[in-house]
């Protein structure tokens, strides 16, 4: 209710009351929080960020072990984007996912509608992996040594193999490909040329391949000391947030489940 306040009464006129504007106090700390609820700023809490950025720190980390390694590692295109594409899930499922969670389906299935929603995601990423054209990664080998190694190979498993620059021709083996380097994370991909390609011949080309790089010494990529130390800082955020306030965990937890 607004206050009044009387003029002075010297002046020869009656008293006179008019509005004064209430004064407006900061919000204590009750109110601030409430406000927040209502629709404030908002912090993420210790369990979307666990969900988030933990199936990607795990990533990082194992990326920057491989890349420390004194050893190459060969690897199909399929296993490499798969395994991207389980590092972000935990992004996927705290960003997208819960901001477009139908409602109709928690109502109908509970928490058992992440299980639906997380099956349609792996069923998307299966898709795009198997729409790529094949490839080989190989990691802790630069181009040059690769090459070298891969005449060799190719030599065994197909003599009418043939060079043209960086792309090479297995017609045996039903193998068209070209050698492309990516300095950053120290690996060299060997990456299909065309849409026909034989399946079983680069499944050979990967077991000839691995072979012959397993006497090969690698040098350490020094790019994985910073992988290996962004991947373990990520970690110790997630724990932080984690134990600084369970019961927020606690209860994101279950708002997710008893939607």
């Amino acid at each position: 209710m607004a206050r009044t306040r009387h003029a002075p009464a010297n002046n020869g006129l009656r008293n006179i009351a008019y509005p004064l504007p209430d004064v407006v106090f900061p919000f204590s700390k009750s109110d601030t929080r409430e406000r927040q609820n209502l629709g404030g700023p908002e912090t993420i809490d210790g369990f979307h960020l666990c969900i988030a950025l933990t199936p990607l720190a795990v990533y990082i980390i194992v990326l920057g072990g491989i890349n420390l390694s004194k050893r190459p590692l060969v690897t199909t295109g399929a296993r490499d984007m798969s395994a991207l594409g389980v590092a972000i899930s935990g992004l996927i499922a705290a960003g997208p996912m819960e901001l477009l969670l139908p409602e109709a389906a928690t109502n109908r299935f509970g928490g058992y509608v992440w299980l639906l929603l997380l099956a349609f995601y792996a069923l998307c990423w299966t898709l795009i992996v198997l729409a790529l054209r094949p490839r080989l990664v190989i990691y802790n080998v630069n181009p040059e040594r690769l090459r070298s190694v891969l005449a060799e190979v190719v030599s065994e498993l197909d003599r009418d193999a043939s060079w043209a620059g960086d792309s090479l021709v297995l017609p045996q083996l039903g193998v068209q490909l070209h050698v492309e380097p990516f300095g950053l994370l120290g690996n060299t991909q060997l990456v299909a040329s065309g849409p026909r390609q034989d399946f079983a011949g680069w499944k050979r080309l990967e077991e000839g391949l691995a072979k012959g790089l397993r006497q090969t010494k690698a040098t350490r990529n020094r790019f994985g000391v910073s992988l290996v130390i962004l991947g373990l800082f990520l970690l110790a955020v997630v724990i932080y947030q984690m134990i600084s306030d369970p019961t927020m965990v606690v209860q994101s937890i279950n708002d997710i489940l008893h939607r």
